[in-house]
């Protein structure tokens, strides 16, 4: 594909194609497929059966199948097709290939197939075509279930698996049953299904196919008219059974070494995900005698590892593991079924007594973990596997089941917890949910995984609502976490493959603490911060180059971020506030200062600065009589000019993006966020002779210009930080930014640089890219073109660079028109704003323009186009007033249509 071409036109050559050749090529395939289909060379075999792939798999309807997904999508092939999709032996030749021994040619016959039993509904007209091809389709499967020919080969099994998996996604349970040998069919279907369960190791990437068909079986019982039994009620059973069976027999395997798997699914999340997907339905289908036999397995192995608890630890070890395994896979498969809440089979009290007989085991199990011999095993892969699956489990349930209506709503379940477990209601629930959470960050210091799993329960519950949040308030355990987060208590915090979680540990915390009112709290809470603070602040300079200093330090500055990010209104960032500024504004000045060079210590501290200038939800909002939105943008400036004044002094190291681009980037973001963060009045500086503005100005746009705009360009996070910084600077301080003020190759550099995020990909940077190249073009035209009065310093400037290349605006011009014209942009009115402007600084540029858009195109339609540029300025007048701009936007669109339309 040509990567130049418009998306537009790809799509019209592709339906063209589609129209006029796609059938006839198809239909090629098949002719060549019933001729060779006698004794040929294999090789001459694979290119029709390739050539008839290609053909189902066109994107018929200009959305393309992603093909690792499941949900593979409906071929939506055209009417013109029905005749051959009627015709038997469309089907029946790819069923017949499939029987070759050259196993590529039959794996291509399957994935053919695959795609046929995806065929639109509506393609057949009538119900009795559409369930002859159903039977075909079912009669062919039937055959090699029997035989199981080339269900050896991997490639074929799978693709097999896809098949059947198909048969649900398109057709109706009522459909299947109608066909004449659907009880053989299913019961072919269920012996391969648990064949294949039994040989969890080859088929574990198949199996998730066929539990596929099965779950969409079942949740069609409800549905079904008529009393043609499903023959679901014996099969369904006997597949979830297996399915269990072989994941507790596969442990034994996998735990041989106790060490690290990617591809066990305890280890992979997605896979887990693959594999429980399609559970909770065939648990739920016949639930009463499935949990019975979960709760069988279960009690045997809560029994022995309760036993195995009060036994010394040089015990068997391995077998521990087999059996913390094993339970792992019992608490995913519970979790699993707790977060589907489906009535299918039996009423919803009698599914909230087996979720509750389900959940108590689990709840029991939090009990035991971590007492005895458990207690000492947090560095066991086995251990953390199965604290991750208790983790996943609280968090089902809790969405399930926790919270005040859950509560009212699910009082069968209660009641039986309370005579199990004492469980009066979710308050006491949740007492133990937190006690988990804290025992889980005092005890995992370096499992990353475990800890950022345990903050992420944390934080569903301290977020989650309200009320949740006022009720763990309460709670014994959340008051221990938030009145001792040290690093003696939560080892994790000095862990520095942990210290990311740190952030999140005290937005967790901040959440908490701000939602009770009272400065004292506050103040008691950041007592410990306080302290590291004022050692800090106590070192020498020396001391700041060593390890134990630059922790501290980063430490500190990731903590006061989480915190900050917890800060959402006035009264809770006038507490953070008033505890940083002014007195602890120097550490971070003196800190950047000295340690430059070591962007693990200044990259922290930038993004604490870049979430403590953010003004979200209107949170930094002063008196009117307060001065502090003025000191706050001093001390930003002091930090920006000491960083960016050092780090354009530093030599490239090898990896500049990590010692240089990264620190420029998110400066960039602390300065736009402080300039249109609504709370300086930045008049005053200039005003009473203050340069905070003027250097922060300055040295930012000295750190812009030591990037070459290619490296800006490549690098995501860098370009959006740039060009937000340069929208803002354009739009908010175009009359007193040294911009215009630079010599004018630096100048139309930085203009140039906008032209090139305009032609970019990336929607938001061509958006931005739009606005500040409309609020130059706009002041322009108000200050030289149209202005009245003397023109400013910084009008005179800007008409200098233009003086000097007078070719720089029409060349935007050209580009923004080329953009419209050619290209399917997402942000036409955003486009539209700058091209206005530019129109209205000379009509000279405009006509040139035309002339040069017409004589591009064929001398047959220049008549029309001409036509299309003269509606394009009806009724626009020449200012840039809103009503104005709105119509040439409407215009433009006008313009677009009809200048494209052939």
């Amino acid at each position: 594909a040509n990567s130049a071409m418009p998306l537009t036109l790809h799509r019209k050559i592709a339906t063209s194609f589609k129209d006029q050749f796609l059938l006839q090529i198809f239909q090629i395939s098949l002719t060549s497929l019933h001729q060779l289909k006698s004794e040929v060379p294999d090789e001459l075999r694979r290119v029709p059966i390739s050539l008839a792939l290609r053909c189902l798999s066109f994107d018929f309807v200009g959305s393309p199948v992603d093909e690792s997904s499941e949900e593979f999508g409906t071929v939506q092939l055209p009417a013109s097709w029905r005749p051959l999709l009627q015709d038997p032996s469309t089907v029946q030749i790819f069923f017949d290939y499939y029987k070759v021994n050259d196993t590529s040619v039959s794996k291509e016959a399957l994935e053919c197939l695959v795609r046929l039993a995806s065929v639109r509904r509506s393609l057949f007209v009538e119900d009795p075509a559409r369930s002859q091809f159903l039977s075909h389709l079912m009669s062919g499967t039937r055959e090699i279930l029997q035989t199981g020919q080339g269900l050896a080969d991997h490639g074929n099994y799978h693709e097999f698996c896809r098949l059947l998996g198909r048969f649900k996604v398109n057709y109706q349970l009522s459909e299947l049953l109608n066909v004449e040998f659907y009880g053989e069919w299913l019961g072919l279907v269920a012996e391969f299904t648990t064949k294949s369960l039994l040989s969890w190791q080859w088929a574990s990437n198949s199996v998730y196919y066929l539990l596929s068909l099965w779950s969409r079986l079942v949740t069609s019982v409800p549905y079904l008219k008529g009393d043609t039994p499903s023959l679901l009620d014996e099969t369904v059973p006997k597949i979830t059974e297996g399915f269990i069976t072989s994941r507790i027999n596969s442990v034994q395997a996998s735990f041989a070494d106790n060490s690290p798997d990617p591809d066990n699914p305890l280890e992979n999340a997605e896979s887990l995900q693959d594999q429980l997907e399609s559970l909770p339905y065939l648990c739920r289908f016949k639930y009463e005698s499935c949990s019975l036999f979960i709760i069988n397995i279960m009690e045997p192995l809560l029994q022995a590892y309760t036993a195995r608890s009060r036994l010394p630890a040089s015990g068997d070890a391995a077998e521990l593991s087999v059996i913390e395994g094993q339970i792992a896979w019992m608490v995913h498969i519970i979790a699993a079924i707790l977060k589907i809440r489906q009535t299918v089979g039996c009423s919803q009290d009698s599914q909230e007594l087996f979720d509750a007989e389900l959940a108590a085991r689990v709840l029991q199990l939090i009990n035991i973990t971590d007492t005895g011999v458990h207690a000492q095993r947090y560095q066991e892969i086995s251990k953390q596997r199965l604290d991750r699956a208790i983790l996943i489990f609280v968090q089902n349930f809790r969405r399930s089941y926790v919270g005040d209506q859950a509560m009212h709503a699910s009082k069968q379940l209660y009641a039986r917890l309370s005579e199990l477990l004492g469980l009066t209601d979710h308050l006491v629930l949740l007492n133990v949910i937190v006690g988990k959470i804290a025992t889980n960050l005092k005890c995992y210091a370096e499992c990353e995984d475990v800890i950022d799993h345990t903050l992420s329960l944390f934080l569903e519950l301290a977020s989650g609502s309200y009320m949740t949040g006022k009720l763990i308030l309460k709670l014994e355990s959340t008051k221990f976490i938030i009145a001792n987060h040290s690093r003696e208590n939560f080892p994790f915090l000095e862990e520095y493959r942990c210290v990311r979680s740190r952030t999140n540990f005290y937005y967790i915390l901040g959440c908490l603490v701000f939602m009770e009112d009272g400065p004292v709290k506050f103040r008691s809470f950041m007592e410990p911060l306080l302290q590291v603070a004022v050692n800090l602040e106590a070192s020498a300079d020396a001391a700041f180059r060593t390890d134990v200093v630059k922790y501290a330090f980063t430490g500190l500055m990731r903590d006061l971020r989480g915190i900050a990010m917890a800060t959402n209104s006035r009264r809770t960032y006038g507490l953070l506030f008033d505890w940083l500024y002014p007195s602890r504004m120097p550490l971070l000045l003196r800190a950047i200062s000295l340690l430059t060079d070591e962007p693990e210590v200044t990259t922290p501290l930038l993004k604490f600065m870049s979430e403590f200038v953010l003004n979200k939800a209107q949170r930094l909002t002063f008196d009117s009589s307060s001065p502090n939105g003025i000191l706050l943008f001093r001390e930003i400036s002091k930090l920006i000019v000491a960083y960016g004044s050092r780090i354009l002094l530093l030599p490239n190291g090898t990896n500049i993006y990590r010692s240089k681009y990264k620190g420029i980037w998110i400066s960039l973001t602390v300065l736009s966020r402080a300039l249109c963060g609504n709370y300086v009045n930045f008049g005053v500086f200039e005003l009473y002779g203050d340069r905070a503005l003027a250097d922060a100005l300055d040295i930012s746009l000295k750190m812009t210009l030591s990037i070459p705009l290619s490296d800006i360009l490549t690098f995501k996070k860098l370009s959006k930080a740039y060009y937000g910084y340069m929208e803002v600077l354009f739009n908010n301080h175009i009359t007193i930014n040294s911009v215009l003020n630079l010599d004018t190759s630096t100048f139309v550099h930085i203009v140039t640089s906008l032209e090139s995020g305009l032609k970019g990909l990336d929607t938001g940077i061509s958006t931005q890219c739009a606005s500040a190249i409309d609020s130059l073009a706009a002041f322009y035209f108000n200050n030289i073109t149209a202005g009245d009065n003397p023109p400013s310093p910084a009008a005179l400037n800007l008409a200098r660079h233009i003086g000097e290349l007078p070719s720089l605006f029409p060349q935007i011009l050209k580009s923004l028109f080329e953009i419209i014209i050619f290209e399917d942009a997402g942000n036409q009115w955003s486009l539209s704003r700058p091209i206005l402007s530019l129109i209205m600084i000379s009509e000279q540029m405009f006509s040139d323009l035309r002339s040069q858009v017409l004589a591009s195109q064929p001398l047959d339609q220049q008549q029309r186009l001409s036509q299309c540029f003269d509606k394009l300025m009806t009724d626009v007048t020449r200012s840039l007033e809103p009503k104005n701009r709105d119509r040439f936007t409407q215009n433009l669109t006008t313009f677009r249509h009809d200048f494209r339309a052939k």
